[in-house]
């Protein structure tokens, strides 16, 4: 589980990035998300997997979960931290208009 979210949230950055055509270029923005942000978050995900079963020990329902929680909102924070928001004429919200209206971004 720890291993998909993090190439998923670059793949979400990345076609939100493309989107809104904001961002440097395409070529900057997929290296960027391939040699820093995918491997970046990879390694935090893993720490908090590991903080959660540290915490929750052998009880699988709830270690199972809280670490969807726990993914689920890092992946959120990250999103939110490098996705501005800033309106673009391709999204005139910030947003991509394919983005659920229920889950607020950027969220800082």
């Amino acid at each position: 589980m720890t291993l998909a979210v993090a190439p998923a949230t670059g793949l979400l950055l990345g076609r939100s990035w493309r989107t809104c055509d904001s961002g440097t270029n395409a070529s900057a923005d997929n290296l960027f998300l391939l040699v820093i942000f995918i491997p970046g978050l990879w390694t935090v995900s893993l720490l908090a997997w590991v903080a959660v079963g540290t915490l929750l020990g052998s009880r699988p329902l709830p270690h199972a979960i809280a670490l969807a929680v726990t993914l689920l909102g890092l992946a959120w924070c990250a999103v939110s931290v490098f996705l501005d928001g800033t309106p673009t004429p391709f999204c005139p919200d910030g947003v991509p208009p394919w983005w659920p209206s229920l889950v607020p971004v950027p969220g800082f």
